[in-house]
């Protein structure tokens, strides 16, 4: 396998006082299968384009592989699964293209059928299967979990865990713990690269900031011992020099002036030693928790409501797409304080009936009631329809202007965002602009639909804490293993028809 160099590597956006990389370097082999990690705004796509070579930049980047970019932007979408293989790897042979389909758990027919209509899921293996069948290829691959059920996810996993050479871009803790061996780590002021998966990665890193955090209290108590010591070491020796002429305190005449000078001189030879080593301490301190991820803590305040309380029933359920049923029947209650997990695979409408309870038209069988005067707060799957300044959204939505964007801020939005057109935002910030009208809402119920989506790791565990101390009634959607085991009090599994 060969090295992927980067050296010196700087770039910035274009009007922009900050810079993204400033003077980085590191080298990754291109045999690695390497997870790719930071908050959300820190340059994770930008640095996937840079490879690309899509942006200008100063340093160099040397490999001797091509970089290819997931998902691969098919232009014909009437074209048929095969024909999108056959595009993008023409050197496939027939028996590779079916090895590659068995490991994904890829029904043949997926390939004689047109792209359009493939679901996410489908579209996603597809497209992998073609890219990995190039050869001298090393795989940007960004956030292919991204509309993937559970199960999807764990197939996804098990099939980039048999592969080599690629550099994975996700927030799902399980899914990279599944299949990655090396950590790439976009910090707050460095780029690290370490041995192992996401987990190891951030044990270690708890360990690192818990180290720091011990050091930086103790050279904080030791700064101010050694200030008070510099100063009286330097009162002793001004002392001193002045006892040179006059009498002492007992009114006799000075020792000898050499003597008294020599010592003086000792005195504030010592007073500069602590001086010196308590400005060491000062730059040493300096050099402490400069990428600690603070993680804030978030609250939400859920209207009242009597614990156990019905807030709403589904009987007899089922959501129907052009006149057919596309799921079974189901039916449960949401009381309060539960954390309920929608849980099914793609397309069997966990979405739509997230939709029904808000009162939306959707083709239905069955009944759904909710609870007289119930306040649902709702968090959509979708992002695309923010646009506009921040401020317009506050005033639309009716927001406390100021929590609204403390809350931002405490989920790693930096200030300097808040001024742009929110179609500018990336994914992440998009998705936690969502989340945070949510959190500034109060309601008796929460319905959240896949409120993780593009939303970096820290910021997941900040909504689970969160979660977990405020205890709002929770029915969401997410395909998050991690998540939804620390989060949820009850799971519905629904069946597809």
């Amino acid at each position: 396998m060969s090295m992927i160099d980067v050296s010196n590597l700087t770039f910035g956006y274009e009007g922009s006082p900050e810079l993204i990389f400033d003077h980085v370097g590191f080298q990754i082999d291109s045999g690695w299968k390497l997870g790719f990690t930071g908050r959300n705004g820190r340059g994770k796509t930008t640095f996937l384009r840079l490879l690309q070579g899509e942006y200008p930049y100063s340093g160099t980047i040397s490999a001797s592989v091509e970089f290819e970019y997931f998902p691969y932007e098919v232009a014909n979408l009437s074209r048929t699964g095969l024909e999108v293989v056959r595009e993008i790897a023409p050197e496939a042979e027939d028996w590779e293209i079916q090895r590659e389909l068995g490991l994904l758990d890829l029904a043949e027919r997926s390939l004689e059928l047109p792209f359009s209509s493939l679901s996410n899921g489908e579209r996603t293996k597809v497209l992998l299967a073609a890219m990995f069948l190039k050869e001298n290829a090393f795989l940007l691959i960004d956030e292919p979990t991204n509309h993937l059920d559970l199960e999807g996810r764990r197939k996804l996993g098990s099939y980039l865990a048999r592969k080599r050479g690629f550099l994975l871009v996700s927030h799902d803790r399980a899914f990279l713990d599944q299949c990655v061996d090396h950590i790439l780590a976009i910090n707050r002021t460095n780029i690290e690269i370490q041995r192992g998966n996401f987990s190891s990665w951030w044990e270690n890193r708890r360990r690192q900031d818990a180290f720091e955090l011990a050091r930086q209290e103790k050279l904080q108590k030791d700064i101010g011992r050694l200030t008070e010591s510099a100063r009286r070491a330097s009162g002793w020796s001004d002392r001193t020099e002045k006892s040179k002429f006059g009498v002492d305190k007992t009114g006799a005449k000075a020792a000898d002036r050499g003597f008294v000078g020599h010592k003086a001189a000792k005195l504030m030879q010592r007073s500069k030693s602590i001086q010196r080593r308590r400005e060491e301490a000062v730059e040493e301190k300096k050099q402490l928790l400069q990428n600690l991820e603070r993680q804030e803590a978030l609250a939400v305040t859920p209207l009242p409501c009597r614990t156990g309380a019905r807030l709403a029933e589904f009987r007899d359920v089922a959501v129907c797409y052009n006149g057919r049923r596309v799921c079974r029947e189901i039916t449960f209650e949401v009381l309060a304080g539960e954390r309920i997990a929608l849980q099914g695979a793609n397309g069997c409408g966990k979405s739509s009936l997230l939709k029904l309870l808000l009162g939306e038209e959707i083709p239905h069988s069955g009944t759904v009631e909710t609870m007289s005067g119930l306040v649902v707060s709702y968090v959509s799957q979708n992002t695309d329809h923010l646009r506009g300044s921040l401020t317009e959204f506050v005033r639309t939505q009716g927001l406390d202007g100021s929590r609204f964007r403390t809350i931002l801020r405490k989920l790693d939005v930096p200030r300097e965002q808040f001024e742009k057109d929110l179609a500018d935002y990336s994914s992440g910030q998009k998705k936690k602009v969502l989340l945070a009208a949510s959190l500034c809402t109060q309601a008796h119920l929460y319905v959240w639909d896949e409120p993780l989506n593009f939303i970096d790791v820290i910021s997941r565990m900040q909504v689970e804490d969160l979660l977990l101390a405020c205890r709002p009634t929770l029915l969401f959607v997410e395909h998050d293993a991690r998540f939804c085991d620390e989060i949820a009090t009850r799971r519905i599994r629904i069946q597809r028809e």
